[in-house]
């Protein structure tokens, strides 16, 4: 699930947020707004039982996907497109 604040000088804060247990394990946003870097943005437990990280990006189109434990890439359905290169946001 995907979360969008409009923040001042064009900017938007996606929130990535998924249910704590599913999948089981570690899970990371990678993109190239991180250089598809493992482990920079984690995705941690609420009390709310998700797990969210927020990142602020400028407009423009972004790629992501999820990484999980054991290296199981994932999509994210509420994404504005899906290929088979991943999730995509328009911003």
């Amino acid at each position: 699930m995907l979360r969008r604040t409009p923040l001042f000088g064009k900017k938007t804060r996606i929130t990535f947020a998924l249910p704590v247990h599913q999948p089981a394990g570690i899970v990371s946003v990678v993109g190239d707004f991180n250089d598809w870097s493992p482990g920079h943005h984690q995705l941690l437990p609420r009390r709310n039982g998700m797990r969210t990280v927020s990142v602020i990006l400028p407009p423009g189109i972004h790629r992501f996907r999820y990484l999980a434990t054991d290296g199981m890439w994932f999509d994210d359905d509420s994404a504005d497109h899906i290929d088979q290169h991943g999730s995509l946001l328009h911003l």
